[in-house]
């Protein structure tokens, strides 16, 4: 399995930004591959975030998360030497305009880093994940928020070229080696399962579904999907 230093490991990050970042999940793979960097904001438009977020890099003063809308980035430009984002561009309206607000703020010679899920050339258990992110992509559509499946790895590509910055490296990140079958795994995808299935009232195609995702989640197992992660330069 190839590991966040050794994509990473060549990078000096300076001063980060990373977009849409929730709790934080990317800013962990962040540090675990960077050779080093001087301080890393985190923002997203989801407040409720801040406090998970909070929590797991409380140790780092140096890494704080703002409430912020990516399509109107509240920095001047070239204002940080790297900018990332992670599994978002699928939730995004309009990924084009968010990205060339990314582009925006970095300076030049600075970096991106994209990193998506991709819905082809997995495995079974990689494709619980993919039928499992598709189908809250659905439930989440009949509450009118912006959740669409995800890219082809073809597609992903042909976005990162349109950006027309010099792609450093590209990579297929996964991680095989846990148990697909593993109690907590399934336990807790179960648990995500009947969270949405109560958003899912009033629509009986979308509930048949979480019942053949249940059965999948037991039968198949379960791994996180591959990621494209590109490395562009400005």
């Amino acid at each position: 399995m190839t590991t966040p230093r050794e994509i990473l490991g060549h990078i000096s990050g300076g001063k980060v930004l990373d977009v849409a970042t929730g709790d934080g999940g990317f800013i962990s793979f962040l540090l675990e591959g960077f050779q080093s960097y001087t301080e890393i904001t985190g923002i997203d438009c989801n407040d409720k975030c801040a406090a998970c977020f909070a929590e797991l890099f409380k140790e780092k003063p140096n890494i704080h998360f703002v409430k912020m809308d990516a399509t109107k980035l509240d920095f001047p430009d070239a204002s940080f030497d790297t900018v990332c984002i992670s599994n978002s561009i699928h939730h995004l309206q309009n990924p084009k305009a968010i990205l060339a607000e990314m582009i925006r703020v970095l300076r030049p010679g600075g970096l991106i880093i994209i990193s998506e899920m991709y819905r082809d050339n997995q495995t079974d258990t990689q494709m619980t994940h993919v039928h499992l992110h598709h189908w809250l992509a659905a439930v989440d559509k009949t509450k009118g928020i912006v959740h669409n499946e995800t890219y082809t790895r073809q597609q992903l590509l042909n976005l990162i070229l349109s950006l027309g910055m010099n792609i450093m490296t590209l990579n297929d990140f996964s991680d095989l080696s846990k148990d697909p079958l593993a109690a907590d795994t399934i336990q807790n995808l179960n648990k995500i399962i009947d969270q949405y299935l109560q958003r899912a009232e009033n629509h009986p195609d979308l509930q048949a579904r979480s019942e053949e995702l249940h059965q999948r989640v037991s039968q198949i197992g379960y791994h996180d999907a591959t990621n494209l992660i590109a490395i562009l330069e400005r």
